[in-house]
């Protein structure tokens, strides 16, 4: 069932490995089937130097498992809340990277100060408010998720493809597994530059908002005029 995309899945996860996001089982990828009624991801507490494609784990959209010898991430229930609120999401990562945690942890959001930052987040890339004790003590991972979605309320979560969870750790989303990992990866670089940026100076502000559109649309949207064409 899926092989296809467990496999991708699979790749995807190897990818947050080779990219230096995650040590021993920090980390987890999934991804949503065409129908989204089930999600494949990472099995919990699998070292990945033991995984395999056919270890990847099938779920559906309530948590139960329907394929698969080992449970699923315990991350699961913040993947789904995420798949059901952001329609248009076809994948999931999860990571504790060090920058972008680092940012997660001081409760703080990283503001564009740059063109690299524009280039692949249209905006301030939000923190969550604090779980709070409930949210915490009951359903904590599906309460990661819905404290995601509450933040990205009146925000386009396609433009701004990432979320930092407050003491927590990033989140980022895609169009499949592949892109998901690369949006994490951006992630972390544009983290490391902002806060080396803020060392050089404490008062930075946003870019330019004019400078923000032009490296945004240049990339994104019917206007879009980097690379090749298709």
């Amino acid at each position: 069932m899926f092989e296809q995309l467990k496999k991708e899945v699979y790749k995807a996860n190897i990818e947050l490995v080779k990219k230096g996001l995650v040590l021993y089982t920090w980390g987890n990828v999934s991804a949503i089937d065409e129908e989204r009624k089930y999600i494949v991801i990472k099995p919990s507490g699998v070292d990945y130097d033991e995984m395999t494609s056919e270890d990847m784990v099938v779920v559906d959209m309530d948590g139960n498992v329907v394929e698969g010898k080992y449970r699923p991430s315990s991350d699961t229930k913040s993947h789904l809340e995420i798949y059901k609120a952001f329609i248009n999401t076809h994948a999931v990562a999860h990571t504790h990277s060090t920058y972008a945690t680092s940012y997660s942890q001081a409760a703080k959001g990283i503001i564009p100060m740059g063109t690299t930052h524009a280039d692949y987040f249209y905006g301030e890339i939000p923190c969550t408010r604090a779980l709070l004790s409930d949210e915490i003590k009951n359903d904590y991972e599906l309460n990661t998720g819905k404290v995601i979605i509450e933040t990205f309320l009146g925000k386009d979560y396609n433009a701004i493809p990432a979320c930092l969870v407050r003491n927590h750790g990033p989140f980022t989303w895609g169009d499949n597994a592949m892109e998901a990992v690369f949006h994490s990866v951006v992630l972390e670089e544009i983290a490391k530059m902002a806060f080396i940026t803020e060392k050089v100076n404490k008062d930075i502000q946003s870019i330019n908002k004019l400078l923000l559109d032009k490296h945004f649309k240049r990339k994104h949207g019917q206007s879009a005029y980097y690379g090749q064409t298709k």
